[in-house]
């Protein structure tokens, strides 16, 4: 199998050799290509508290040759090189040179109106089930005329966050997925028109959500804090080939904070009391549950997210500077295991 990757990679960066020429580099993806290419405020600049900064525009993905849809916004996904410093010689002067090439993690935004193939590898991911995708991200103009592209290899899905969903907002919300590919080219744009309606979503209104989870009102509940769920890499040297293909370990799936309203707190109490204060906590007092993700008419599903094994570990009054407001409370719960499940649209 690693054989096979190897020499699959030899021929996909001979391939971008011969139809690009060296003098093509990461010019080739910069905004300057294409004006819809404009800072978003989906992300803040990177900084300490590791925030991305996303770039958004006209962007394209595909999947095993496959057009998967409209991308809200990108970062990343760039070909970089370690500058070495070395002394050498009597001269006295430093001398520099590059280590291997080093693929950056791509990470991407979008909604629900994709291919159906984007959904069912974040779904797989969960599970353990770890496929690796070649692919591209096409960067288009404002005609969505194809102007530049980024094709990568072997790619595998790492992280996959959910927004928060709150009843006081009413933004869109979009999914955030991250893949670490084994290598990545530069090409130039196919010249090609991409499909016009690329860029209609199926909207998600943040505040359109519904929770369950067993023996518990879930009827108040105001907030659900984002969800990021990790699978991670790690880095394998290939040898002669001067890179380092990326092999996957298993995912860590974050504790759910909910914040509800003390009108419904006395079954999350009780839980508590059992579970916590009692020590009634085995496997039997475990509950599971699900967050649907709704359309904005709250008829339709659009996706959901199930919870398994989840124990309460902490619930707490939330302070308020306006006493008038409601009371509200927010319960922390470990989920030893979700799964992510995509509900495509009835046609015909």
């Amino acid at each position: 199998m690693d054989d096979d990757r190897t020499t699959s990679r030899r021929k996909f960066l001979g391939t971008a050799a011969g139809a690009t020429g060296v003098a093509l580099t990461a010019a080739v993806w910069k905004p300057t290509q294409a004006a819809a290419m404009v800072r978003d405020k989906v992300g803040q600049a990177s900084g300490p508290n590791g925030t991305r900064s996303y770039i958004a525009g006209n962007f394209f993905l595909t999947l095993d040759g496959s057009n998967v849809g409209f991308i809200k916004a990108i970062d990343g996904g760039y070909i970089t090189a370690d500058v070495i410093d070395q002394s050498f010689g009597p001269s006295g002067f430093t001398k520099k040179h590059i280590g291997s090439p080093k693929y950056e993690e791509f990470s991407i935004q979008f909604g629900f109106a994709m291919n159906k193939a984007i959904y069912d590898w974040i779904s797989a991911s969960w599970k353990m089930d770890y496929t690796r995708h070649d692919g591209s991200i096409i960067a288009a103009d404002f005609e969505h005329v194809a102007r530049s592209a980024r094709e990568f290899k072997n790619a595998l899905l790492t992280e996959t966050t959910i927004p928060a969903c709150d009843a006081s907002v009413k933004e869109l919300g979009y999914l955030t997925v991250n893949f670490q590919p084994d290598f990545i080219r530069y090409v130039p744009g196919s010249g090609e028109t991409l499909p016009a309606d690329g860029g209609a979503q199926k909207l998600w209104v943040a505040s359109n959500f519904r929770l369950e989870i067993d023996g518990l009102d879930c009827t108040r509940v105001s907030k659900i804090d984002a969800l990021t769920i990790k699978q991670g890499v790690i880095a394998d040297s290939v040898g002669d080939v001067r890179d380092m293909q990326v092999k996957p370990s298993a995912p860590v799936f974050p504790n759910v904070r909910i914040t509800l309203s003390q009108l419904s707190l006395q079954s999350w109490m009780a839980w508590f009391e059992s579970f916590v204060v009692q020590g009634n906590n085995s496997d039997a007092q475990e509950k599971n549950g699900r967050l649907q993700l709704l359309s904005p008419d709250l008829g339709t599903t659009l996706a959901e997210i199930k919870f398994f094994n989840m124990g309460i570990f902490k619930l707490e009054q939330q302070e308020s500077a306006d006493a008038n407001a409601i009371a509200r409370w927010a319960a922390e719960l470990y989920a030893e295991r979700m799964e992510f499940i995509y509900m495509p649209p009835v046609t015909g």
